[in-house]
């Protein structure tokens, strides 16, 4: 591999190579997912504006869509001030960026009360099982 460009050395990433990416709603701030990147899935979504992230259970590369065909088309890259967290800007194609056929990862709100528990809150657009083969 090349010498990393200066960009992407000033990065911070984790004593794994990783860093935390959170992928957001360019359209309407909604957050979708979190997820990894190394150096060089963050270097290939910048390069082809398409979100790619490290997969630590499969220990590869996984280009978001390449199975769902949910893909994300990333708007803006940042970077936060402590340089050790990227936000992506996107756009989701499919409106679904869950594995659970939902739109956002985010989709358990804690309820309070007597008995306090994570409640699914927002619907399932599209069942997993039509998803993935």
């Amino acid at each position: 591999m090349s010498a990393l460009p200066e960009w992407l050395l000033q990065v911070d990433f984790d004593a794994d190579g990783l860093i935390p990416a959170i992928a957001q709603d360019a359209a309407d701030g909604t957050i979708l997912m979190v997820a990894w990147m190394n150096a060089e899935a963050l270097a290939e979504t910048a390069g082809t504006g398409r979100a790619v992230y490290w997969s630590r259970s499969r220990q590869r590369l996984w280009r978001k869509g390449e199975e769902s065909g949910h893909y994300q088309h990333v708007r803006e890259i940042r970077l936060d001030c402590d340089n050790d967290v990227i936000l992506l800007k996107v756009e989701q194609e499919g409106g679904i960026a869950c594995h659970t056929g939902r739109r956002s990862c985010f989709f358990q709100r804690l309820e309070a009360g007597e008995q306090t528990a994570w409640v699914s809150v927002d619907p399932v657009l599209k069942d997993p099982e039509h998803i993935y083969k």
